[in-house]
């Protein structure tokens, strides 16, 4: 049967009857007319809640996943401002219409009727999804994923002290703000949210501002799998750093005085609390979930005689703030309201082509200052002797970190932040003398956790900062990759463009490691980041390319709102020599602090027309050797470096291979999922001439004497250019 129909009808049915659950007598703060708005938020969200069911049986609706059970979280929100940053759980569409009472000219019920609909007029995702979220609420939108949005809740909350030093150009969060996370009892066992946990915990501990309110919305059940009685209780009431608050969700007038408790001593202390709010479920998981197909039938309906809504009428009219009879009068004409509202939204257009989907997967540029660079005086002051180092040639590692510094001078919104990248300078020492020149509060080193080193990094550029953070290895990133895809990424599209969280992702990372850790610390496979709508990577393969390139990811970061995956090669850091020892050849020579290479701009290097070497990073390293080596035969080749990997630079390489007889494409990713499968698509789409490819074997890379057995090397290279040579007679 209709579980949702069977909850209505008990609703009218029992405050008709004066048949209302028993419970304490209602006591708190809470007023009469504020709970009698915080009950009317609580009747919208259970109508849109049974009206967005109607509308999928009617095909004009498209996702249900309701917040029935959940009301008692409009109280929550009444405890806090509308300017504190809100993550939310997908059951909290009552906190979403009771913080809309609290900023003047919203039409909140009209607005998500539309997101039910999917209609482009939403005003949220614009169309793409039913999701909670609002700009002028300081909500921005979720994805489903769980548990994904803890680790930036901790960012953006250690955002707002780290802004009261120096305020970002884009700050949004009052100095006095804090930000509120909520989720489910069963995403509370996710290791994403134990990592958020742990990590905001690790702060507090250390006396670092962290003004975050977490809250449980405790019902008992993930999906048909049932939370242990008392287990969020017994694993989150003593945690050190971590007050514990808890309150009954079915009783508005303990859940608001407790959520006012909670909120008070986060705003007052700015520590973490952990607020558990225990509700019930009504009706089901989500869509057509039927909740009796894994529970008895008395535990379903035991949780629907449990209906908030039916406990706050009872609190309302011993409170003296609402008759039972006003109540349902309100019941009954919110729904009439909403079965209007909802029926005009869902005549409202949607989305019809793939231009109009994809149109906010990139953010629009936002307005930022002009700078002019750092001054010489600022420079002379962060460099000190390096000024005088730089006009000699200097390997890659070097040339980043002078980079690093010209940006953070000229950029304060500029933070670092990752495992090892302050005192120590970090694993390679690319980031070496930063924390001295810019303190801890811009180079930040972080817990062991990538996930929280890239929550860090979105939740402070919610607030403005341009975070730059670093992963020690590729291998390292791929537990941690869904901070990327399902959060970083998502933001703009989910919002129609407008949240975002532009940052630049610093990864260690492809092969040629002599005898050092194997596939854990040399790892060739970037599919998983080719392969993320919107995401931008970059791969710089000599010194000045990186310095240059860095500059414009940050630009595109600041200026754009991107994303940028910054991906270097570490065997390269070092390098000096190109052909023989001593020859000095890989190592440049620092470029002025304005200049940067534009994102799509191939490297081309050589005027030979008989063949074309396409490669990037440490392909591109040994395509030099391979070219001179080519040279020798009597073939002119030119070296093609494509310096961005995603998306991929069709026009700047169709430029550079303008002329050329062959082509060959060299890369050190592996051939299934490699870059090279997409460069033969585009061979096949775009070239007249003979092309082939060579890459690395589909194997992980071993340590020791074999650490480049499985991947391009010059000699190989040779070899198949003169195969292609022959082949293209």
């Amino acid at each position: 049967m209709d579980r949702a129909q069977i909850v209505h009808d008990n609703f009218l049915r029992r405050v008709a009857e004066d048949d209302l659950p028993p419970g304490r007598a209602p006591s708190g703060p809470l007023q009469g007319p504020e709970a009698v708005r915080l009950f009317r938020a609580g009747c919208l969200s259970r109508a849109l809640d049974r009206k967005s069911r109607a509308m999928q049986k009617a095909g004009t609706g498209f996702y249900t996943i309701g917040s029935s059970g959940h009301e008692g979280l409009a109280a929550v929100a009444h405890a806090l401002r509308p300017t504190d940053m809100a993550f939310l759980h997908y059951r909290d569409a009552a906190f979403q219409i009771a913080r809309a009472d609290q900023v003047p000219g919203q039409t909140i019920a009209w607005d998500m009727a539309l997101s039910f609909a999917c209609s482009v007029e939403d005003p949220t995702s614009g169309g793409r999804h039913k999701v909670l979220g609002s700009r002028a609420l300081m909500i921005p939108p979720q994805t489903s994923t769980i548990a994904s949005h803890l680790p930036k809740a901790v960012g953006a909350a250690y955002s707002i002290g780290a802004a009261r030093r120096a305020r970002p150009e884009h700050a949004v969060l009052p100095e006095d703000a804090i930000v509120y996370c909520s989720f489910g009892d069963a995403s509370a066992n996710h290791s994403t949210a134990q990592g958020a946990f742990n990590t905001a915990q690790w702060t507090a501990f250390q006396s670092i501002p962290m003004p975050l309110l977490f809250c449980c919305e405790d019902n008992g059940i993930g999906i048909s799998v049932k939370t242990p009685r008392g287990w969020i209780e017994a694993t989150f009431r003593d945690r050190p750093g971590m007050k514990y608050f808890s309150a009954d969700g079915l009783d508005l007038y303990e859940t608001s005085r407790v959520a006012q408790e909670a909120a008070a001593y986060v705003r007052r202390r700015r520590k973490p609390a952990f607020l558990h709010i225990r509700t019930v479920r009504l009706y089901g998981h989500a869509g057509a979930d039927v909740p009796t197909s894994y529970l008895s039938r008395a535990e379903v309906e035991a949780e629907e005689a449990n209906d908030p809504l039916l406990h706050s009428v009872r609190l309302l009219r011993d409170a003296g703030a609402l008759e039972p009879a006003a109540a349902l009068d309100i019941y009954t004409n919110t729904c009439a309201r909403v079965e209007r509202v909802a029926d005009a939204a869902a005549e409202r257009p949607r989305l019809k082509t793939a231009a109009q989907v994809i149109a906010s997967l990139i953010p629009p540029p936002r307005p930022c200052r002009p700078t002019n660079g750092p001054s010489a005086e600022a420079r002379e002051a962060a460099f000190g002797a390096d000024l005088k180092a730089m006009d000699s040639p200097q390997p890659m590692a070097r040339l980043i970190n002078w980079a690093l510094t010209d940006l953070m001078l000229a950029h304060p919104e500029i933070a670092l932040m990752g495992e090892d990248v302050g005192r120590k300078g970090g694993v390679y020492g690319v980031t070496q003398k930063l924390h001295g020149r810019f303190g801890a509060s811009r180079v930040i080193d972080t817990l062991l956790d990538e996930q929280s080193i890239l929550g860090l990094a979105i939740g402070m550029a919610h607030n403005g900062f341009i975070p730059v953070p670093e992963i020690q290895f590729l291998a390292y990133l791929h537990n941690a990759e869904d901070q990327l895809r399902g959060e970083a990424a998502t933001l703009p599209f989910f919002s129609n463009g407008q949240f975002s969280n532009p940052m630049v992702i610093r990864i260690a990372g492809l092969g040629y490691q002599k005898g050092f850790g194997g596939h854990f610390h040399n790892d060739n496979s970037v599919a998983v980041l080719r392969d993320i709508p919107g995401v931008v990577l970059a791969c710089p393969s000599g010194g000045a390319d990186a310095a240059m390139m860095l500059r414009e990811s940050v630009r595109l970061a600041r200026e754009e709102a991107r994303v940028v995956v910054f991906l270097e090669p570490i065997a390269l850091y070092p390098m000096r020599d190109l052909h023989a020892a001593g020859d000095g050849g890989w190592m440049d020579r620092y470029p002025a602090p304005d200049r940067r290479i534009g994102l799509g701009e191939v490297g081309v290097h050589g005027e030979g027309r008989d063949l074309a070497l396409v490669s990037f990073g440490n392909g591109r390293y040994l395509s030099h050797q391979a070219q001179a080596a080519l040279a020798q035969d009597g073939v002119a080749a030119r070296v093609v470096d494509l310096r961005w990997l995603s998306p991929l630079p069709g026009a700047g390489l169709a430029a550079a291979l303008d002329g050329v007889e062959r082509v060959l494409f060299v890369d050190e990713t592996r051939r299934s999922g490699g870059v090279a499968e997409a460069l033969m698509a585009w061979g096949a789409e775009h070239l007249d001439v003979p092309f082939a490819r060579l890459t690395a074997e589909d194997s992980f890379i071993a340590t020791g004497p074999a650490y480049a057995a499985t991947m391009p090397s010059a000699e190989g290279i040779v070899a198949v250019a003169r195969d292609l040579m022959e082949r293209g007679r």
